[in-house]
C-alpha cells in the first residue's frame, strides 16, 4: 500500500487542537461548589452521560478517514515482462584417441567437458546442442534448452564411441545440419580439436563454405601443448606413457573461422581453455529486454465513505438524541 499525496497527513495535527478546544469549552460552564460528591455516587449514569464524548470521537474519526482519503491510498502490482532474443550454438567436440593425452588434466577430453558445462551453465537463454565427432560424427544432443539434460549427455561423451581418427569436415557438416531451419538472429557453432583432419566424406573448407552460407559462425579451438604431450598406452604391464609430438592443424582451423566469420583460439592449458571459452562467452551475447510495470488502485474509496458516515452520525446525533439543551 502506497500513498499519492501523503503531505495531507499533516492534517492529523489538527486532532489535539480539537480535543483541546473541545475540553476548554466544557470547563468553561458554570461550576458548582459542594463538601463531597459521595451522595451524587449511587446515582446512576445516564446513557447522555456515558455518550457525552461520543459526537468528539465521531468527528475525528471522520477527520482521520477523510485524510487518508486525501492522501489517496494506492495498492500496486509489480512485474516485469522478460523478451529474450536467444543464440543457437552447437558444440562439436573431438572425442579421438588423442583427447585422452594428460598435457590437460586429467586428460583433454575431461578438460574440454567441465569448461563446456561451465559454459552452457552462463547461457541459460539460449538454446544448446552437442556433436561428437573421431572417425565419423553423430548427434549427442539436439538443440534444446533442458539444460541438464544436455549436460548430462555431455559428460557421458568419451573416447572410442567411434571409430578413431579425426574428421572435422564431418562434425562441422553434422552441426550445420542442426543449426540450419534455425530462426535464432545468431547461430554458432564450437569446434573443438586437437588433431589433423584425416578422416570423413567432406572436406573441412567445403563443410565452412555450407556453414557460412546458412548465416552460421564457426568458432574453432586447437587443444593441446606446444610441442610433446603425454599420452598413455596400454601394455601386459598396465598403463605407460610416452610422449608424442602434438599436431594440430592450425592454419585450417584458422582458415574455417576466417570462413565463417568467427575466431580462432589455441588452448595449451586447463586455464587457457576456460579463457577461450569465457571471450566467446562475451562474443555471443543474447540480447534480453526487460520491461518493468506496476499497476496502481485507488483505495480512497472506503475511506471517503466511512468518513461521510461518521460525519453523518455526528450531524444526526448533535441535532437529535445528544442535543445540547439551549
Amino acid at each position: 500500500m502506497t500513498f499519492a499525496n501523503p503531505e495531507y497527513f499533516f492534517l492529523l495535527l489538527v486532532i489535539p487542537v480539537i480535543v483541546y478546544w473541545y475540553f476548554r469549552r466544557r470547563a468553561q460552564y458554570a461550576e458548582l461548589q459542594i463538601p463531597t460528591v459521595r451522595a451524587f455516587q449511587t446515582i446512576p449514569r445516564s446513557w447522555r452521560q456515558r455518550f457525552r464524548h461520543s459526537l468528539l470521537v465521531l468527528r475525528i474519526a471522520a477527520l482521520v478517514f477523510l485524510t487518508i482519503a486525501l492522501a489517496r491510498p494506492q495498492s500496486t502490482s509489480k512485474g516485469e515482462n522478460v523478451n529474450t532474443e536467444g543464440i543457437d550454438i552447437m558444440l562439436a567436440n573431438d572425442i579421438s584417441g588423442s583427447m585422452l593425452a594428460e598435457d590437460f588434466r586429467p586428460n583433454r577430453i575431461e578438460a574440454a567437458k567441465k569448461v563446456a558445462i561451465d559454459f552452457i551453465d552462463g547461457r541459460p537463454n539460449d538454446r544448446i546442442g552437442l556433436v561428437v565427432f573421431a572417425g565419423e560424427s553423430f548427434t549427442q544432443c539436439p538443440l534444446t534448452i533442458d539444460h541438464a539434460v544436455l549436460k548430462e549427455l555431455l559428460k557421458g561423451i568419451r573416447s572410442g564411441m567411434v571409430d578413431d581418427g579425426t574428421a572435422i569436415g564431418m562434425g562441422i557438416a553434422t552441426a550445420v545440419s542442426r543449426l540450419k531451419e534455425s530462426k535464432a538472429k545468431s547461430k554458432v557453432i564450437i569446434l573443438l580439436t586437437d588433431g589433423v583432419n584425416n578422416r570423413g566424406s567432406i572436406d573441412p573448407i567445403t563443410a565452412a563454405g555450407i556453414a557460412q552460407s546458412f548465416g552460421i559462425r564457426v568458432y574453432t579451438i586447437g587443444v593441446g601443448t606446444m610441442g610433446m604431450a603425454p599420452y598413455p598406452f596400454t601394455t601386459p604391464f598396465g598403463i605407460q606413457y610416452q610422449n608424442i609430438q602434438v599436431e594440430i592443424d592450425e592454419a585450417l582451423l584458422q582458415k574455417i573461422a576466417d570462413e565463417t566469420g568467427g575466431k580462432y583460439f589455441r588452448a595449451t592449458d586447463n586455464r587457457s581453455l576456460k579463457t577461450i571459452y569465457d571471450e566467446i562467452d562475451r562474443l555471443e551475447k543474447s540480447k534480453i529486454e526487460v520491461m518493468q510495470y506496476s499497476r496502481h488502485k485507488e483505495e480512497f474509496y472506503s475511506a471517503a465513505m466511512f468518513a461521510g458516515v461518521f460525519l453523518l452520525l455526528e450531524v444526526m446525533l448533535g441535532l437529535t438524541v445528544l442535543r445540547k439543551n439551549p
